[in-house]
């Protein structure tokens, strides 16, 4: 019989997992959605599976990190731990609502900092080192990502020439028990070929995901020893699931389609370089904050498109406008000639909104960091003035 506290911390576990799997979908698989590449449901799926995965293999390694690095471990009890992750589950929920994915490392890493600050047991080196390299990263993510879309894109579209047809890539049969997926005879290899490059980074960002955000769902109860770790790893992977087939579909709309339209090189793009900060952060044991890190590079890489046919000295000095030209954007046929950058064909000039949404960038920007805010702040103020807490 599982005592009442515990089966309330339960429920507030499972509810911080379903956003997860809400918040971290779209910066996996929305680049390949927004190509028509798969479709959500299957972007769901793979984020389910590589998840688990990630979560159950190195994950494990994360929770003991989080529930004992930041702050001394036996301030972690069943309390604590259940208003840890009410406000991670919380500010994350505010985030999904509104379609921004928000950075669930930064969210849950702010809420224990909360619990260690007005506890007096915070290890404020260890979240001097986080915070910096959460600082960095994403910078890292918009300049490569920019000087992509500036100066390689074009180069990079020719040479791999990979262009969505109107023709699906594959055909799913759910007229039996089990649905078969078959190859449409339609499918060029080049379009196969980059499917399965986009697919197979989406997998390997939904890996790294379930290797450092499984323990933002069960650490503090994993570290109060209110739940076995094998446990925990299975019911918060079954949650995210939950919230990759639900609310994950609001992200993966956001950041497949909303910021900035992507072709599938571009998906191809933001996806590997993403990746790689990831797994480099990873390497270095920094607790990943992946969303932000392909927010920005996709905002990095349509403000690099949007202003290639602007030369930089001309940028500067005000000269030249930043429109875009669609033929200095992409190689819409194999082998076409490129313009140099500062040239423009004459025809068929759209604006740079049409590459690069200012709107809905700032919004993004500002919940993403608004949401950790919202946790840190409100974790603080409970644990600081409620007198429920010993502290």
């Amino acid at each position: 019989m599982i005592e009442p506290l515990l089966l309330i911390g339960l429920v507030v576990a499972i509810f911080v997992g379903y956003n997860i799997g809400g918040a971290t979908t779209g910066p996996a698989f929305g680049p390949a959605v927004g190509a028509d590449v798969i479709t959500k449901t299957a972007a769901a799926a793979f984020m389910s599976v590589f998840f688990f995965v990630g979560a159950f293999t190195i994950g494990r390694e994360v929770v003991d990190t989080l529930s004992e690095g930041l702050i001394d471990p036996g301030v972690f009890t069943l309390q604590t731990s259940i208003t840890v992750l009410f406000f991670i589950g919380f500010a994350l929920f505010i985030g999904n609502f509104f379609g921004v994915p928000a950075s669930t490392s930064m969210t849950t890493v702010g809420a224990i900092a909360a619990l260690g600050s007005a506890s007096g047991t915070l290890n404020w080196a260890e979240l001097g080192t986080i915070v910096t390299w959460w600082l960095v990263a994403p910078l890292i993510g918009f300049w490569v990502c920019g000087v992509i879309g500036r100066y390689f894109y074009p180069r990079i579209n020719a040479w791999i020439n990979i262009q969505r047809s109107d023709n699906e890539l594959f055909i799913i049969d759910t007229s039996r028990r089990i649905p078969r997926v078959t190859i449409s005879e339609e499918s060029t290899r080049r379009e196969l070929f980059g499917a399965g490059i986009v697919i197979a980074i989406g997998c390997l960002m939904a890996f790294s995901s379930g290797t450092s955000n499984i323990a933002n769902a069960i650490a503090p109860l994993v570290g109060s020893g209110d739940l076995e770790m094998n446990t925990g790893i299975i019911i918060g992977s079954v949650a995210v699931g939950i919230g990759a087939f639900t609310i994950g579909r609001r992200t993966m709309e956001t950041l497949g389609n909303d910021i900035t339209h992507l072709p599938l090189t571009a998906a191809i793009v933001i996806a590997t370089v993403s990746s790689f900060i990831v797994v480099a952060l990873s390497a270095l044991g920094i607790p990943a904050s992946f969303v932000v890190i392909a927010t920005m590079g996709i905002v990095g890489l349509g403000w690099g498109r949007a202003t290639r046919t602007v030369g930089v000295r001309e940028g500067v000095r005000g000269e030249k406008e930043a429109t875009v030209s669609v033929g200095a954007l992409s190689a819409d046929k194999e082998g076409e000639e490129l313009p140099d950058i500062g040239e423009e064909e004459p025809e068929d000039i759209p604006s740079a909104g049409d590459l690069f949404d200012p709107g809905t960038t700032g919004r993004v920007i500002l919940l993403q960091n608004l949401v950790p805010a919202i946790s840190t702040i409100g974790a603080y103020l409970v644990f600081r003035f409620v007198p429920v807490f010993p502290f």
